[in-house]
């Protein structure tokens, strides 16, 4: 019975998803909210049928009832974040929140099949980050000196990464964290936002070559600090940021191109200076010449996803666990493993929605400050997608980044989060202005009106008077 169960819901789940997939493209045929909510209601099912698909292949498989309890706590999580939204924030975006309850929901699966005790560590952390972030669209709306901190954004950046450098622990070579009271940060999650506060604020006020120039000085320190606490993958997105706000803030070529070729210097750079920059690129090239020792990773990564097919293994038919840190750096292979290629193709698509929408977003706000954080946010979420899908796919030498609201990590999930409700205050913001926008046009056109009118009725007198 459990055999015919898991096989049958690999197809079931492989459907529920690529629907789901669908109706995050068909959204944008609509601009307004109000056209959209039939797709909403529509994901909004589909994502509870994944998720209940899935647990009920864990509980036959396992047998054990903490896992039905744990699935009745997330559904209630994943309800209440849902309906609390749509109350709190009529004029958010329902798309951004259905995905990102999808793809929690998703490592919410992933993880219970590889550790049931960082699944509830994992779900205790999304909680207490969801209570934490609800709040922040309400702040994004209404305070107007974000845009003043310039200056406090680089300084606290600067600050908070030069902390972990002095005083970090060494995990994997790196210093990425700190403890406190047994509370372990990773500040660089943290300050890839405020870095990116930092940007639109300075890049809002001026784009001229002096003000590009301070800004390259402050993101270099950025850099350099954690290239210095040999936290690469964090030093490689916050340098591509860099690039492209310069780029999408000044219209300038040159920016780009200068910002390609000092990021090919550098890497050839990186290459000679860290031994384990070396291991990892040969660990690339080539896996097999090496996989008793730097390629065992991403071999057994290579074999999990080759092995799964299209649809996967089935959950626990699979042997994910035999891939060191499975859970942070190579949950994608897993989830390729057990759900299969076309699941974690919808996967990626889904990530990619959520960056159109935020692209989109980004597009249509008017103020350059909001504009630019929108975009910079969202260049900073899908290229951490990219980083850590081609790591563990072996199409880029592996990085060491997690993969958002999927991979195990608190303040990877906690960072995340915030961002996806910044965006949605931002969405808020223009909607408002969309509505101001309105709201001229149509004072403007009750204006014309009156204005023929008065000019017809004086036209008709003049008329009069002549006869």
């Amino acid at each position: 019975m459990e055999l015919y169960i898991t096989e049958l819901s690999k197809y079931i789940i492989t459907l529920f998803i690529a629907l789901y997939t669908l109706e995050c493209f068909l959204v944008f045929r609509f601009q307004e909210e109000e056209r959209r909510k039939g797709i909403y209601i529509r994901q909004n099912f589909l994502m509870f049928l994944v998720h209940f698909s899935c647990f009920l292949v864990i509980c036959f498989e396992t047998g054990k009832v903490e896992y039905l309890l744990f699935y009745i706590l997330q559904q209630i999580l994943l309800f209440a974040t849902i309906m609390l939204f749509r109350m709190i924030y009529p004029k958010g975006n329902r798309l951004i929140i259905n995905n990102m309850c999808m793809l929690l929901s998703i490592g919410f699966v992933i993880l219970s099949r590889l550790s049931y005790e960082r699944a509830i560590k994992q779900f205790f952390i999304v909680t207490v980050s969801l209570i934490m972030s609800m709040i922040i669209p309400y702040f994004i709306h209404k305070l107007k000196f974000l845009k003043s901190l310039t200056w406090v954004y680089a300084g606290v950046g600067i600050v908070a990464l030069g902390i972990v450098l002095i005083l970090g622990s060494v995990t994997y070579g790196s210093k990425i964290s700190y403890s406190v009271g047994g509370v372990t940060f990773q500040p660089s999650e943290f300050v890839k936002i405020i870095f990116v506060f930092f940007l639109a604020s300075a890049l809002s006020e001026s784009q001229d070559f002096l003000r590009v120039a301070v800004t390259a000085v402050l993101a270099g320190a950025h850099v350099l600090i954690l290239v210095a606490s040999k936290d690469l993958g964090s030093a490689l997105i916050f340098f591509i940021v860099y690039v492209m706000m310069v780029f999408i803030a000044t219209g300038q070529w040159v920016y780009l191109f200068a910002g390609a070729a000092g990021g090919s210097a550098a890497a050839v750079a990186a290459y000679h200076l860290f031994s384990h920059v070396q291991v990892r690129v040969q660990a690339w090239r080539d896996p097999f010449s090496c996989i008793d020792a730097a390629g065992f990773q991403i071999t057994q990564s290579l074999f999990g996803i080759s092995s799964g097919g299209w649809f996967g293994l089935g959950l626990f038919r699979g042997n994910p666990t035999a891939i060191p840190l499975v859970e942070a750096d190579f949950v994608f292979s897993a989830v390729a493993e057990e759900l299969g290629i076309i699941f974690s193709m919808c996967l990626i698509l889904i990530c990619l929605s959520c960056f159109i929408m935020f692209m989109n977003i980004s597009i249509k706000l008017q103020n350059g400050f909001y504009r630019l954080i929108a975009f910079g946010l969202g260049i900073t979420y899908i290229f951490q997608v990219f980083l850590t899908i081609g790591g563990g796919t072996k199409f880029i030498p592996m990085t060491g980044v997690t993969l958002p609201f999927i991979s195990y990590g608190g303040s990877s999930i906690l960072t995340t989060l915030i961002m996806f409700f910044i965006i949605e205050g931002l969405y808020i913001i223009r909607q408002d202005e969309g509505e101001r926008r309105a709201k001229k046009k149509r004072r403007r056109r009750k204006i014309k009106n009156e204005t023929e009118r008065y000019e017809e009725d004086e036209a008709g007198e003049d008329e009069e008077e002549e006869e």
